[in-house]
Formats: C-alpha cells, sequence, structure tokens
C-alpha cells in the first residue's frame, strides 16, 4: 500500500517497521480531537480563499460522516495507516475523492497532532478538575456528619495532641484545593492553539491562526512555530499534578486503611468497598484504598517516563514524541478511575467516635495542655517540658494513664497545678482551647467548612 509520504521511497516500509512505529491503536482515542481541528481547519482554509467554499463544505460533511462512523463503531482501523491522522484523511479521500488530499494544506501532522494532544489534555483538565471537586464534597458532607468526633492526632506514627475528626479530613480538602489550583493553572499552558505551526517553520498559505483559535476555543496562540511542534511541557504539567494528586489519595487511603484496622478502629468501610479472604473467612481488606495507593506509583512512572524522553530532544519534533500518548492516556484513566471510586467510599464511611475518644483518653495527648497550662502560670516553657515529661514518666512508672492522676499527684511535680488544671485532661477542653486561624477548636473547623464549602462549589461552576 502506497503510503500518504511515500513519494521518495523506493521499496515498502517493512512490516515489522509497520508494527513498530504505528500508534493507531492508542491515538485512535484522538479521533474525536482530530476531527474537530480538521474541520475548524477546512473552515479557515475557505475564509482566507485557499481552498472554495464548496470544498470547504464537502470536507466538513465528510468529515461529520467519518465521526459518526467511528462512534458507532464502524470504523476500520489498520496498522498500515499508521496514526489516527493517516485514517481520517485516507477515509476522507475515499468519500469524497482527491479534494480529501486538500484538508492537509498549510499543515503537518507535527502541528496537527500537537492540536489534538492540547484540546485532549484541556478536556481532561476540565473532567479531573469536576471528580477532585466530587470528593470536595463528599469530604465536607463527612466532616459536617461527625463534627463533635475527636481522634488522636500523629507525629511519627505517634499520638500527639486531639484534634477533632473533621480538622484531619480538612488537611485533605486544602491538599485537594491546591490540586485544583494547580490543574487550573496547567489549563493555561494547555490552551496554547498550535496549528499553523506547520512541520516546524509555520507555512508560506495566507491562513488565519487566529481565526481557528476562535473556532477551537482557544486563549491564546505559540508565537513560536518551533515551539509550537516540540512543546510537550503542558503534558509534563498535568503528569506531575497528576503525581501530587495521586500522592495526596495516596495518603488519605494510608489514614483510611489505618484508621479501618483492628488496632484503630476508628471507622468501617462499607462493605461495597472492601473485599475478603479466600482462606481466612473473617476477614475485611481495604482493597479499593490498598489499590489507589499502589496506582500512585504507575503514575509517577509516567512522569518520570516522559521527562527521561524530552530531556535531550533537539528542536523539533522527533519520533521519541509519540511516547508521549500511552503515558498520559494510562495516566488520565487511573487518575479518573481514583477519583471516581473515592468518592462513594468516603460517602459510605461509618465513624466509631466512641473508640476514637477511648484513644484519646488512653494515652498521654493532654501532655503539652498542661504544660502550657504551666506557662501560663508563669512557668517559662522549657521548665514546663520538663516538668510535664516527668509526670509522664511517673504515671508510666505507676502503669496510670493521664486521666487518672489527682491533684495531689500534679502538686508532687509544681505547686502551680490547682483544681482548673484537671479540666486540661478533658479533651474537648484542649481542642477547644487551639481557637486560632487553621486550628483544631469547633469554631475554626466550622469556619473552614462554610469556606470549603464556598471554595468546593466554585470548582464546579468553574468547568461548567
Amino acid at each position: 500500500m502506497m503510503k500518504l509520504w511515500g513519494g521518495r521511497f523506493q521499496k515498502n516500509t517493512d512490516k515489522m517497521v509497520e508494527d513498530f512505529t504505528a500508534s493507531i491503536f492508542f491515538d485512535c482515542r484522538l479521533a474525536e480531537e482530530d476531527i474537530t481541528g480538521s474541520i475548524a481547519h477546512a473552515r479557515m482554509l475557505a475564509k482566507t480563499g485557499i481552498i472554495t467554499q464548496e470544498d470547504s463544505q464537502e470536507m466538513i460533511q465528510g468529515l461529520q460522516e467519518i465521526r459518526q462512523e467511528i462512534q458507532e463503531g464502524r470504523f476500520e482501523y489498520r496498522t498500515e495507516l499508521e496514526d489516527i491522522h493517516m485514517h481520517i484523511e485516507k477515509r476522507l479521500t475515499e468519500k469524497i475523492g482527491p479534494i480529501g488530499g486538500k484538508l492537509h494544506t498549510a499543515r503537518s501532522r507535527n502541528d496537527q497532532v500537537a492540536l489534538d494532544m492540547h484540546l485532549y489534555v484541556k478536556k481532561e483538565i476540565k473532567s479531573t478538575v469536576e471528580l477532585i471537586a466530587r470528593l470536595q464534597g463528599a469530604l465536607i458532607t463527612l466532616a459536617e456528619e461527625n463534627l463533635e468526633v475527636i481522634i488522636p492526632g500523629y507525629t511519627h506514627l505517634q499520638r500527639a495532641q486531639p484534634v477533632l475528626f473533621s480538622h484531619h479530613l480538612m488537611a485533605y480538602f486544602c491538599m485537594l484545593e491546591r490540586d485544583v489550583q494547580r490543574f487550573r493553572d496547567n489549563y493555561k499552558r494547555a490552551d496554547l492553539m498550535p496549528l499553523g505551526a506547520g512541520a516546524l517553520a509555520g507555512t508560506s498559505f495566507p491562513i488565519d491562526r487566529e481565526y481557528v483559535a476562535e473556532l477551537l476555543d482557544f486563549e491564546n496562540l505559540y508565537e513560536n512555530s518551533m515551539d509550537a511542534v516540540s512543546d510537550r511541557d503542558y503534558l509534563l504539567e498535568y503528569l506531575s499534578n497528576a503525581s501530587l494528586l495521586m500522592m495526596h489519595l495516596s495518603r488519605f487511603c494510608e489514614d483510611l486503611i489505618l484508621w479501618s484496622s483492628s488496632e484503630f478502629q476508628f471507622i468501617e468501610m462499607d462493605d461495597a468497598f472492601c473485599t475478603g479472604s479466600s482462606i481466612m473467612p473473617q476477614k475485611k481488606n481495604p482493597d479499593v484504598a490498598e489499590l489507589v495507593r499502589g496506582k500512585t506509583g504507575r503514575v509517577y512512572g509516567s512522569l518520570f517516563a516522559l521527562l527521561t524522553t524530552m530531556k535531550s530532544l533537539p528542536l523539533t519534533y522527533n519520533k521519541d514524541m509519540q511516547e508521549d500518548k500511552e503515558g498520559l492516556f494510562d495516566v488520565v484513566d487511573t487518575l479518573k478511575g481514583c477519583l471516581e471510586v473515592m468518592s462513594p467510599l468516603v460517602e459510605s464511611i461509618q465513624v466509631k467516635g466512641e473508640a476514637s475518644r477511648k484513644a484519646v483518653e488512653e494515652d498521654f495527648s493532654a501532655a503539652t495542655d498542661l504544660a502550657d497550662y504551666l506557662v501560663k502560670k508563669g512557668m517559662p516553657f522549657r521548665e514546663a517540658h520538663g516538668v510535664i515529661g516527668g509526670l509522664v514518666a511517673f504515671c508510666l512508672e505507676k502503669q496510670k494513664l493521664l486521666k487518672q492522676i489527682s491533684l495531689e499527684e500534679l502538686k508532687i511535680f509544681s505547686i502551680l497545678f490547682d483544681e482548673e488544671s484537671l479540666m486540661w485532661l478533658i479533651p474537648e477542653r484542649g481542642v477547644g482551647a487551639r481557637n486560632i486561624t487553621g486550628g483544631t477548636s469547633p469554631e475554626q473547623v466550622k469556619k473552614f467548612l462554610r469556606k470549603a464549602k464556598i471554595c468546593q462549589e466554585n470548582n464546579i461552576k468553574i468547568i461548567k
């Protein structure tokens, strides 16, 4: 079969080479973008008088019919046609004859594929932000339903200070909000229109790039043709943002896995989001959360693969860049799959407030509040730190919890302790006292939840 680019070649491409270089079986998912871009290109060619209005209309009609064939699963993909661009152009020529060959006037596959990828990433950024916003909504709902629940806060995976469960959840909301901001910023770099760059140097035809950008809803144009066909920064940015988002999801899933274990018992995940063991009938495994955690490495891999591919490529286009697609497509599918399953998983969580309250009371997480109490009585913090450290050592020796300590025993360590100091052993007192911006007090958490709702609603509005 004669290639569309085969005029100067004396031999047919080796079948092994065709199979090795073909991208059609993964870039076929760019069909919609390729047709959309081609229709805009055909309109522009007619507007500028490069082709006739009649030829343009015939091309557009043919492209719309091809779109329908693809949507209905009637379109045939063949390895020898290499990529989605060649498939559509070949089919268009079969449908409307030599006029179809005019469609490629004033463009190259280099700027054509760049256009397709920009359109694709813009679409997927919107979809990603929408899914993040849904998960943010699920976190807000779970937090509001459990506003009074107190859990241990941890450092080094050791119980540190009591916090509101809702405050802990909102930490992940904040991470997701930063992810949204990064993707929205990423959209600016994806919103550059490359068509018109040609193979690398632009074109001698009197095209109207601004008109194409308007048709395709691009805010700006690439101002350097060589940059337009060789830039993959916006893809790397998406992969980088996706990696950060997956890292946040992975950390959240790790908390859920720990909290749902017999050792913690702070939450119960719904049976619909867990699986059992083939040999141990008592098991309830948090497989969904574990798999989200596991898929994070997969996303990282795609980022580093493309970074490595791009690191030493000379300008402009090189066949290496074909490797940008499979990793990106896999990340898009992985990311969306994880986000789609996380929202209903969070919505299904049952919080065990009594178990988490017991964990707070049966540790020494009120120690910092006792030290702060002494400071408020005039003792230097470093001295107070030593006093309470000695008190904890005393409790450990006597096999006592802080809540079991008496005022007489407290006075052994400092005469500054009085009846009020015992109140600081109550978790609600310590939590409520942290009433500063960003603190874990109920007042501050409720204030942040109101702000979080506005952020989440704005994220949904931006997409629509």
